[in-house]
């Protein structure tokens, strides 16, 4: 799906994200999962992590089911030989900002440390800050990744459509200089691993995690052009999770392609 895309990079769920239950991903299958990711020339992949998962979590069922489920997603992941498995940090229902960052933190470390041999780099996902969600602000994320020690292993995915709606002005040239700018001072470009480009339903700092097909949200199409020709990450994959299927995603790739300039083709 990705080549006939004309993609080189992608993001998938590897279980039904929607569920705690997951069916066992056989040898075979798996084997030719790794087998078309080189046929088809697919240059880096990212797994996504499911939905009902939050490592923030007070409730010690719901933790219990969450860090199992994460460590399959892991377990899949690293199976698959997929480079990146990206996360929403979780929401801290009401326990506080800092109480759930730690137990964050703590969790992944926990995780990583059972996962000792996996080359999978965890990688926390900026987030637009409903409700209680942690990891809208790039000191949180900042903090968590300090927390959890283990640099070689985790990083950052930057969502646009997040990143706009937890107040970080990119819908312009300058805006999105200053908000790199900041990210490299508080997080440093250097844990920067992939990008996931959104348009945005809501406005500026308005929090609503609402994606919206490039050129038809309020960041407006002409705010891509600084990060598609930004050279610092000419080899960052980029993935859309746009609404509306294969058609929109080739209208969107259309849209993001015509941004590009001449000498920085790819």
């Amino acid at each position: 799906r990705a080549r006939e895309l004309g993609c080189d990079a992608m993001q998938i769920f590897t279980r039904n994200q929607m569920q705690w239950k997951a069916r066992v991903i056989g040898d075979d299958e798996a084997a030719r999962f790794r087998e078309n990711l080189k046929k088809f020339k697919i240059r880096k992949t990212m797994s996504h992590d499911s939905y009902l998962i939050n490592l923030a979590s007070s409730d010690k069922k719901l933790l219990e089911m969450s860090i199992n489920a994460f460590k399959d997603e892991l377990e899949r992941a690293t199976r698959l030989s997929i480079d990146y498995l990206v996360f929403h940090p979780g929401a801290h229902m009401g326990a506080g900002e800092n109480k759930g960052m730690r137990r964050i933190a703590d969790n992944i470390r926990k995780i990583l440390e059972k996962f000792e041999s996996s080359r999978v780099r965890l990688l926390f996902e900026t987030t637009a800050g409903q409700g209680s969600n942690l990891g809208y602000s790039f000191e949180q994320l900042a903090q968590m990744l300090n927390w959890v020690g283990m640099d070689e292993r985790t990083g950052i995915c930057f969502d646009t459509c997040h990143a706009y709606a937890a107040g970080y002005d990119i819908a312009t040239e300058e805006g999105y200089e200053k908000t790199f700018e900041l990210f490299d001072d508080i997080i440093g470009i250097r844990k920067l691993f992939a990008f996931h480009i959104n348009d945005s339903k809501g406005g500026l700092g308005s929090r609503i995690d609402r994606h919206e097909n490039i050129g038809k949200g309020n960041l407006g199409k002409k705010a891509f052009a600084p990060l598609i020709n930004d050279p610092r990450f000419a080899e960052h994959p980029m993935v859309l999770e746009t609404p509306g299927g294969d058609d929109w995603y080739r209208k969107d790739l259309k849209e993001l392609r015509s941004l590009i300039k001449p000498s920085k083709k790819r």
